[in-house]
């Protein structure tokens, strides 16, 4: 009878323990970083979710945050469950969170990735880079978020970075918002000039024709990595399998219908379906990030020489082993 007693009480636990481990995976907060108001962002992104959990069984949340830092630190304690990031936030997001990399979008329009911009007015006298890169101290410039790729990581490497100027040492001011935020203000002429993307400014066309219509680009980068998506890697299997079947299936599987109707949510959201990818796409963001340390060290003043040969030493070892992962997946 003890021994019926201790089975019937042990069933008990596993059912408990069964049922308590469906409530974590019956619902997930999905974290969108703030490329543009929270409000634009829905019209575009609850269909899709909507879908998601149409398709998992699952309850899914968006969740907004003020900036990209936001969703990384929702992530890291549990709030975020899985997030669409830019790679220079996903890159801090395994980093510091947990994340994993599992998809990547894919554009709509078929480029291999997107570009970094520098935009004005289309009034403004600037013309070209070497135009901002004056460095006289009168103009004003808005930076991207700080863990923004195109907004902050490509401009500040590849503009700032590789000529050793500090951009508030060279502008009268520099502020840091978001695309959308300083496509705005560039088009109402409340700064000189700013970074934004060729992203951005399709979605732009969209939702504020008129002031896309007053902006021109003077800088644009050498090529970026589509955005990836990416999970708690914590997040256990059978909720990371449901999403997954839905992330690659989307838009791809389904009546010639379903598939037509997937395919509009996508291109409003500016991509095609998505397709499979790890933290390997994040290697040429490392790079970057490594080419612009080196960069800073080599132009730091404050460093005696033997300082600066032992820190750029560890910086170009480093490089050395992610050339050397990066080689090893040719598909990048």
């Amino acid at each position: 009878m003890n021994a019926l007693i201790k089975g019937f009480a042990g069933a008990g636990v596993a059912l408990a323990m069964s049922a308590a481990a469906h409530a974590q995976t019956s619902e997930i907060n999905f974290g969108i970083i703030s490329t543009e108001s929270s409000k634009n962002l829905a019209t575009v992104w609850d269909p899709f979710l909507a879908a998601m959990a149409d398709e998992t069984g699952l309850k899914v949340n968006p969740f907004f945050a003020s900036d990209y830092a936001g969703i990384i630190e929702a992530m890291r304690f549990g709030k975020v469950d899985v997030a669409w990031y830019g790679n220079k936030s996903a890159m801090e997001a395994v980093d510091r969170a947990n994340a994993e990399v599992f998809a990547q979008t894919v554009d709509s329009e078929g480029n291999p990735g997107y570009w970094s911009l520098l935009i004005t007015h289309v009034d403004s006298p600037l013309k070209s880079l070497d135009d901002v890169l004056a460095c006289n101290g009168d103009l004003s410039f808005g930076l991207g978020d700080p863990n923004s790729t195109s907004g902050f990581l490509v401009p500040t490497t590849f503009i700032f970075a590789q000529r050793g100027i500090n951009p508030n040492d060279c502008y009268a001011a520099v502020t840091n918002a978001s695309h959308e935020a300083n496509a705005l203000t560039v088009a109402n002429q409340k700064v000189d000039f700013a970074t934004n993307n060729t992203e951005n400014m399709r979605r732009l066309e969209v939702t504020n024709p008129e002031a896309r219509a007053k902006i021109k680009e003077i800088w644009r980068s050498p090529l970026i990595p589509s955005d990836p998506i990416t999970w708690r890697r914590d997040l256990d299997d059978e909720t990371k399998s449901s999403v997954y079947r839905f992330i690659m299936s989307y838009g791809r599987s389904g009546t010639p219908e379903q598939v037509a109707a997937a395919r509009v949510i996508l291109t409003d959201l500016g991509w095609a379906p998505f397709r499979p990818s790890s933290d390997a796409q994040l290697y040429p963001i490392r790079l970057l990030e490594n080419a612009k340390s080196i960069s800073r060290v080599t132009f730091d003043d404050s460093l005696t020489d033997a300082a600066k040969a032992e820190q750029i030493a560890a910086l170009e070892a480093e490089k050395a082993e992610l050339e050397a992962l990066l080689a090893s997946v040719p598909q990048l």
